[in-house]
């Protein structure tokens, strides 16, 4: 018959769709993988030429247009500029952004460096979000020395 599943292939699809149930019930989902943490110490990437091209021209266009609050705008707009610029109009911005990238490069192997030399501060938490932490968990305690109001 046409059009229509065997029952093989549809207990296929049933099992693919099921739901995984514990005793007593509760459905439990695979665990998600989540992306690992950015280090607060690890470089940026430079910008590319195009974007450091993109910096000067914002500023340009704002001036120019003042009302336009569209970023969508401005992103258009440099990009039909930029397509139709020669080489030779690019060049100071591709300069720009080989500088930026070599001070990039170094600053790279000056951070894989202090990674190879310890080890265990990537594992470790920055000192911000600890402090995050410590100062969420102050007050927190039974036992503190803080002065409770009772009217007893």
């Amino acid at each position: 018959m046409k059009g229509r599943k065997s029952k093989a292939e549809s207990k296929k699809v049933d099992a693919k769709l099921a739901v995984n149930k514990k005793k007593g019930g509760t459905v439990t989902k695979p665990a998600k993988k989540g992306k690992a943490a950015k280090d607060p110490n690890k470089p940026e990437r430079p910008a590319s030429a195009f974007f450091v091209f993109m910096e000067e021209f914002r500023k340009q266009f704002n001036k120019d247009n003042p009302n336009n609050k569209a970023v969508s705008a401005v992103g258009k707009a440099a990009g039909a500029k930029w397509k139709s610029m020669f080489d030779v109009e690019k060049a100071p911005y591709v300069a720009k952004s080989e500088k930026r990238k070599v001070e990039y490069e170094k600053n790279m192997r000056a951070y894989n460096n202090r990674q190879d030399e310890d080890p265990t501060s990537a594992d470790e938490e920055s000192e911000k979000s600890m402090s995050e932490v410590n100062d969420e968990d102050e007050g927190d305690y039974e036992g503190s020395d803080e002065e409770e109001d009772d009217d007893e």
